[in-house]
């Protein structure tokens, strides 16, 4: 099993003591990479639950120079946990229970007296979620900040404050102050660094106006800034001064004419700074104290002169900003994007030297219905997955190295952070060998004016995930929307469906390929076809080429593609089909149904009839290209219900003949994932006799955030259960003709071996359906009456 496709920016990073080292959370293991290069050197892997700090404590100023080079660190989680690690030999030293979930962690430099001798010791300061207290009340004090004695392994003191939520909290770099925001103030705390004693740490508070989001220490100065959710940036200078200054117990009088000081705020003055038009994510101090970092949802990293308030810009960073984390060697920073990269900086000119880059995170992109959806696509061969961005961007992800390959830019554009969605990427497809990729983008219209579809064709190039624009084709069909795209196997011919009502079958010209990747020839419509002026909303390739087929709402529609025929009509789903696909190289077809009425349908091609169904809420299908059967990722609710994260669900492996589940796996965030098979190796499939040609097919889960495992389905290892859940009801096809009348006829084996699959059905049905011996069919008064009722709907009829 494996597993990838975690968060690089849930948490901000830290550099190692000699600055060569990045370690990053990433889920429940803390990744080490490399400063110079940005490739993986180690995982440390520890947490029951997800890593929300990585703390490397500085070595104390009088330290000798062995000290300094220890390579330890202190991670925190939501199991509970605080774990110390040697992170150059990826090693576990030692566990401290806190028994709540632990959402920020520092651990400044503080030193205690023990046997008349000043100590140094690991204090921790943490922020936890008290869980027994109910989270539905708004007011209810979940937030708690503790303090933990690394080397004893317990809680000391009582607690330090109680806020609505667990609060950041952010450290100094001597470790004398620490602070957190809560609502419109800042909390600071004046920590005893020698002599450390619990009962000796003292607060103040500085008010303002709006609620505050971060905060930073000045490096030597008694200065502190705070960034607000406007925009606006406070510094204020001497705080603490009339209560941090003077022994216990004794006060201080606080000048009233203080500039730009709010309330009774112990500050001597504070200046206001405005330039970010939303709120300020992150404030940093260069490590000399004459400049302040800030950064937002502009993805402009700001340099702030302290003296002056004149300031400079790192742009185009392509994402709004998370945290800025500097290095213990000056030269290197790193600041995490929304995207889920984290940028190295070489200072002091902020270049970027390299980028660690994760899987692009969910973003909001309207669907047909006018909801939101995740669009997806994956390369079986190579084992990619293709994920449309929030910048118009392809970003093609090497599931197996848990890398990104490439980024293809679909459209044009630049990053503005206050921008509507006015056009997204509704499409992606892949044919199976990867050498093929077609994208549907659409410009939302404005005041009903200037909508705009466009089909873009796509040929590989020199290598996996690298694609170059082949062909463009603007409104493919009409003003009406895409609704699916699917390419022949084998050959280069795509089909697109419309919900206008027609479907058209497009091909490359048969022109020779040239060497030149971007002289490679286009595209052209072959045939359009259409049933019934109705919406067609799916569609999808028989695994040999040889049938198209098409749903024109709730009525699949068999098609030749090369001539453009319609060879048959099945009967008629639940509600309108949302996905079709042909089961490997069987003679079976699953339909999917997103609706009100949601339905998983098999359908028996030969006899266009359906096989059985299931009523479930299925967020997404997949089916095997060299075997009889498909997985259906189901939700556990209705899809209305709870927040994406919150909706949890399940995977079903069938095999296409039987409506009992092969197997079954629980996974979280169902909502807003897909599935897919891949193509896999000997290594990680459980049985080598299950391969098919040599080849194994491996199962890949892609949740509602991203993140992914990839197992062997055929591992019974990992199997939850051997049956369908209990909630979820077959529907066994209804009788038609002379099955509705007298039941069914024995089944009879046959001794010569007929073709698996007759595409042509007879063009004349009603000729066969009462053929027999005249002294067995009752009178035609009787049978005309009897089959006319078996063909009509009943309905009761309310009394006036």
């Amino acid at each position: 099993m494996i597993t990838g496709g975690q968060s690089f920016v849930s948490a901000p990073p830290a550099f190692s003591a000699d600055g060569r080292l990045l370690l990053v959370c990433t889920g429940r293991t803390v990744s080490v990479f490399s400063a110079s290069t940005g490739m993986l050197v180690s995982e440390l892997g520890g947490h029951e639950g997800d890593v929300t700090a990585v703390v490397v404590p500085p070595p104390p100023a009088d330290a000798p120079a062995v000290a300094k080079v220890v390579s330890y660190c202190w991670t925190a989680g939501l199991d509970g946990v605080l774990i110390c690690w040697d992170y150059v030999a990826a090693e576990l030293v030692r566990k401290v229970q806190v028994g709540l979930p632990v959402h920020y962690m520092v651990i400044p430099n503080i030193t205690r007296t023990s046997k008349g001798a000043d100590v140094y010791a690991r204090f921790a300061f943490v922020s936890v979620e008290d869980t027994s207290k109910p989270s539905k009340e708004g007011k209810a004090l979940r937030g708690q900040m503790r303090i933990y004695d690394l080397t004893r392994g317990c809680q000391v003191g009582n607690l330090l404050a109680e806020t609505r939520k667990p609060e950041k909290i952010v450290v100094s770099s001597s470790g004398e102050f620490l602070g957190i925001t809560n609502k419109r103030k800042l909390h600071v705390w004046s920590v005893p660094v020698k002599d450390f004693k619990a009962e000796n740490v003292r607060k103040i508070k500085l008010h303002h106006t709006k609620i505050l989001n971060t905060l930073a220490f000045h490096p030597s100065e008694r200065t502190v800034a705070g960034g607000d959710v406007t925009g606006r940036i406070l510094i204020w200078r001497g705080f603490g001064n009339a209560k941090f200054s003077v022994s216990d117990g004794a006060k201080s009088k606080v000048d009233e004419d203080r500039d730009g000081v709010r309330g009774n705020s112990d500050a001597d003055t504070c200046t206001t700074w405005h330039w970010h038009s939303g709120g300020v994510k992150f404030l940093k101090f260069s490590s000399d104290g004459a400049y302040l970092f800030s950064g937002g949802m502009e993805g402009v990293i700001v340099v702030w002169q302290l003296d002056t308030g004149k300031r400079r810009y790192k742009p185009r960073l392509g994402s709004p900003l998370l945290s800025f984390v500097d290095s213990p060697d000056s030269s290197i920073s790193c600041v995490s994007c929304v995207n889920n990269q984290v940028h190295l900086l070489k200072m002091p000119n902020m270049e970027i030297m390299r980028s660690i880059a994760g899987i692009k995170l969910p973003i909001s992109s309207p669907d047909l219905g006018g909801c939101y959806r995740d669009v997806y696509g994956f390369d079986y061969a190579n084992r990619l997955v293709a994920v449309a961005t929030e910048d118009y961007c392809i970003q093609f992800y090497d599931l197996f190295e848990n890398s990104e390959i490439s980024e293809v830019q679909v459209c044009e554009r630049n990053f503005q952070p206050v921008d509507d969605i006015t056009m997204y990427i509704s499409l992606v497809s892949l044919s199976i060998d990867g050498n093929l990729m077609c994208t549907v983008d659409v410009k939302l219209p404005e005041e009903e004016l200037g909508g705009l579809v466009t089909l873009k064709f796509w040929n590989q190039g020199s290598r996996a995930g690298k694609y170059f624009l082949s062909t463009v084709i603007y409104e493919p069909h009409s003003d009406a929307k895409i609704s699916a795209i699917a390419f022949r196997p084998g050959k280069n011919m795509a089909a697109t469906s419309s919900f206008g009502g027609n479907f058209k079958v497009w091909v490359q010209s048969t022109l020779s390929q040239p060497s030149d990747e971007k002289n490679q020839s286009g595209w052209r419509c072959q045939s359009v076809g259409s049933y019934k002026n109705k919406p067609l909303t799916a569609a999808t390739f028989s695994t040999d080429g040889s049938v198209l087929a098409v749903a024109a709402e709730s009525v699949i529609t068999l098609w030749d593609p090369d001539n453009n025929a319609l060879v048959g009509v099945i009967a008629e789903a639940l509600s309108p089909i949302t996905k079709l696909s042909f089961v490997g190289t069987s003679t079976f077809l699953m339909s999917l149904s997103q609706s009100s009425k949601p339905q998983v349908a098999v359908w028996n091609v030969p006899n266009l009839s359906m096989q059985w169904s299931y009523s479930l809420f299925a967020e997404a299908a997949c089916c095997s290209s060299s075997r009889s059967e498909f997985a259906i990722l189901a939700l556990l609710s209705c899809p209305d219900g709870g927040t994406p994260a919150e909706q949890d669900g399940v995977i079903l492996l069938f095999d296409a003949e039987n409506p009992k589940p092969v197997s079954s796996w629980s996974v979280k965030k169902a909502k807003g994932g897909s599935i897919a098979f891949l193509k896999g190796d000997s290594s990680l499939v459980a049985n080598t006799k299950d391969m098919i040609d040599g080849e194994a097919s491996l199962l890949v889960y892609v949740n509602g955030s991203h993140e992914y495992v990839i197992f062997d389905p055929r591992n019974e290892e990992l199997h939850i259960g051997k049956s369908a859940r209990k909630n979820v009801q077959t529907e066994e096809p209804a009788p038609i003709g002379y099955a509705s009348i007298y039941g069914e006829l024995p089944k009879l084996e046959s001794k010569k071996e007929v073709p698996e699959i007759p595409f042509t059905p007879s063009e004349r049905p009603w000729e066969t359906i009462f053929s027999g011996s005249s002294h067995v069919l009752p009178p035609l008064t009787k049978l005309c009456s009897a089959f006319l009722s078996s063909l009509l709907e009943k309905r009761p009829v309310a009394n006036e």
